[in-house]
């Protein structure tokens, strides 16, 4: 599974967090798109939407299993996608900023 780290992410790079809401609200990575796993398939719409046309999609859950999963049905649907390898646990790890929707500092779940 095509795969990339926290550390070889740049600013504007394409982000879709698929945790859930009570996660998200806790903290999650600016300018990321929100779409819950469980809700992915019936809100796809909203990232094919959203996703830049000819870009990547980085693909980005807590610690990775969760965004491996929505990864994979994105390759299979022909899209370029990624998994944030190590998530949000990863990302807050290295000093990537959390925040909450009212851009406070926010935490990872």
């Amino acid at each position: 599974m095509p795969t990339v780290e926290v550390a070889d992410l740049k600013s504007d790079d394409f982000l879709l967090d698929v945790r859930e809401d009570d996660e998200w609200q806790a903290g999650h990575a600016e300018g990321a798109l929100h779409i819950p796993i469980s809700d992915f398939v019936a809100r796809y719409g909203e990232l094919t939407e959203a996703a830049p046309q000819d870009g990547r999609v980085h693909v980005i859950c807590r610690s990775g299993g969760r965004s491996a999963q929505v990864t994979m049905y994105l390759v299979q649907q022909g899209i370029d996608a990624v998994n944030v390898d190590g998530g949000m646990q990863v990302w807050a790890a290295a000093g990537r900023p959390v925040v909450t929707d009212g851009g406070l500092p926010g935490h990872v779940l």
